[in-house]
């Protein structure tokens, strides 16, 4: 609370041009400059690392899932359902409301108290009234249900008993169906018999969505209507929680600012665009705000389907007079909503998994965002979302703009990356330390230069007994190769020298300064290892290679030949992976 009103202060202080009446002194500058983190009295870290806490996995995984599931399978007909109320709104609105006279006043509605000689019923009403409920119960159309508060308001006004079975009938509803404005209450005892007769027969229920279409559910345990029958006021509850699922999502999956996020004007999406083979880019037009003048500047991010879809969504449900998409102020208040809904029995009649106790908000989703990409590259964020998908969007958003919010973001995966790259190169050290050697082409080449700090080590014990070496030495040491790492899904490449990187021959491009993953002959590339946590990944090719090669019919030789040396390929990995860690036993890896 403290950092955030010394940087209001500052944040006034900024549009100090804008003041027509009285301003600041020029020049002025609140607190030296400083942020208001600083003034508050919080420290950063001492290694200037950032602070942030990512979402934990047991949060993001239901709370992105129950996200992609409300914005791909609810959004149409939510989108559908505001439209078919709305058209409802306005027939309702369209009918008069008649006047009647009681007690010398005017009224009208509902507003009567029950006694039969304060509102007289004529006879053409009361027909057309008894007509209305004989459709109703012929039909099998329950009666409606009004709003809470009115049948709140009508049981502590002593209107109706609680036990009354007409306490929650929706009798303006009944009114509609007989083409009459409203429906006095003293009318009640009148026509009691009749109401009571159709609460018998067809019960009372909420107006909209009785006839709501199925949808899977999250869970897969079969269909189930999109939406249980709802009254008119749950109406904007229900599309705050789709702004609030597309909100999330977008936050989430595309690594925005929150003053990104709410600079996103309606009309922010660009025309997809078609690359190569049917594959198209989505782009979306917002503005860069930090470290930019007054106003911020036009900016532009490449986005996935996800994100492109679920700002879509969100424009077709954009009911306010302000242009903005997203509202991110109060965001832990709109958070805690939506996870109480997914909780909810609502949320669980859907299949959607709970979302545990936890803190988010949209620094820690960017943060994650950011992490995940660095640390699990093959990975998914959530069920439907491929991280390699997500890190190739973000790579052409920064070639797109150089400059733009999506090159920071890429820088702060960046320095994720360089961290996982010793963290790594410390466990494998370590692990070679205790016997569990690396295998394949390049593993002496690693083996080599862990022996190497192994001598270091030891040369500053005997240089310095008394001296405890400390872990800043050793990853000291370590860096430089870290620098070299890259993941891949099978492998670590040691991009030391890209003259002997094999994917950069193979593609006659000797002088690019990244390895060519996607190309990787790890079996025979020189600067290419195996480890124990790759293991998985040769295993599985083991089995489809048997599979595939169990399909095959007798007369496609030159195919059983092509996976016959796959499959010994692999199988050739996994001894030579066995062999120099000491068995398939061996510790699990970093990046999981």
């Amino acid at each position: 609370m403290a950092a955030a009103a010394a940087q209001t202060i500052a944040d006034v202080v900024r549009y100090n041009e804008l003041f027509t009446t009285d301003q600041f002194a020029d020049g002025l500058r609140p607190f030296n400059g400083q942020p208001g983190t600083i003034v508050a009295g919080k420290k950063r870290p001492a290694n200037g690392e950032n602070s942030t806490p990512v979402v934990s996995p047991e949060v993001l995984q239901p709370l992105l899932a129950a996200c992609l599931y409300m914005v791909q399978t609810l959004g149409p007909h939510v989108v559908e359902f505001v439209g078919r109320v709305a058209e409802a709104r306005r027939e309702r609105d369209a009918l008069a409301r008649p006047v009647y006279i009681r007690a010398g006043k005017r009224t009208s509605g509902e507003e009567g108290t029950p006694g039969d000689a304060q509102c007289p019923l004529d006879g053409r009403t009361r027909n057309a009234l008894l007509t209305a409920i004989e459709h109703r119960i012929s039909e099998g159309r329950p009666l409606d249900r009004p709003p809470s508060h009115q049948i709140s308001r009508r049981r502590n006004n002593n209107t109706l008993a609680s036990t009354d079975p007409l306490l929650p009938v929706n009798f303006s509803a009944v009114a509609r169906d007989a083409d009459i404005g409203s429906f006095p209450m003293p009318w009640v005892n009148l026509l009691r018999e009749d109401l009571e007769r159709a609460v018998t027969a067809v019960g009372v229920e909420a107006p909209f969505g009785r006839d709501a279409a199925e949808v899977p559910r999250a869970d897969g345990k079969g269909p189930v209507p999109w939406t249980a029958p709802i009254g008119e006021l749950d109406m904007d509850p229900l599309v705050a929680r789709m702004r609030s699922a597309c909100l999330l999502l977008t936050a989430a999956v595309s690594g925005m600012r929150a003053s990104e996020l709410a600079e996103l004007l309606v009309g922010c999406r660009r025309p997809p665009q078609e690359s190569y083979r049917g594959l198209r880019r989505f782009r979306i037009g917002g503005k860069l705000i930090k470290g930019q003048a007054l106003g911020g500047t036009d900016d532009e991010w490449v986005v996935t389907d996800e994100v492109y879809e679920a700002i879509a969504l969100a424009e077709r449900l954009h009911d306010s007079s302000s242009p903005h998409l997203f509202r991110v102020s109060g965001f832990a208040s709109t958070y805690k909503h939506f996870r109480s809904w997914v909780n909810s029995p609502a949320g669980q009649r859907l299949g959607l998994a709970p979302i545990p106790d936890g803190p988010v908000n949209l620094r820690m989703l960017r943060r994650t965002l950011a992490v995940e990409l660095a640390y699990r590259p093959g990975g998914l964020l959530a069920a439907k979302i491929h991280l390699k998908h997500v890190s190739v969007i973000t790579t052409e958003g920064y070639a797109n703009r150089p400059g733009g919010s999506q090159s920071r973001f890429l820088a702060e995966v960046g320095k994720e990356e360089e961290k996982r790259n010793l963290v790594i190169v410390t466990e494998e050290w370590e692990n070679a330390r205790a016997g569990i050697k690396p295998s394949g082409p390049g593993a002496r080449d690693l083996l080599e230069f862990f022996q190497s700090v192994d001598g270091k080590l030891d040369d500053a014990l005997q240089t310095a007994p008394n001296v405890i070496t400390n872990d800043q030495q050793v990853r000291g040491m370590l860096t430089k190769r870290a620098k070299t790492l890259h993941l891949g899904s099978a492998n670590y490449c040691w991009f030391a020298d890209p003259a002997k990187a094999l994917c950069l021959k193979l593609a006659g491009t000797p002088t690019v300064d990244r390895p060519l993953i996607g190309m990787c002959d790890s079996a025979r590339c020189p600067q290419a290892t195996h480890h124990p946590r790759h293991r998985p990944v040769w295993e599985k090719t083991v089995e489809q290679n048997k599979v595939f090669i169990g399909m095959l019919g007798r007369g496609q030789k030159a195919e059983r030949t092509c996976l016959e040396a796959e499959l010994a390929r692999a199988e050739k990995v996994i001894a030579a992976i066995d062999a120099a860690s000491g068995g398939p036993t061996a510790a699990a890896g970093t990046e999981g």
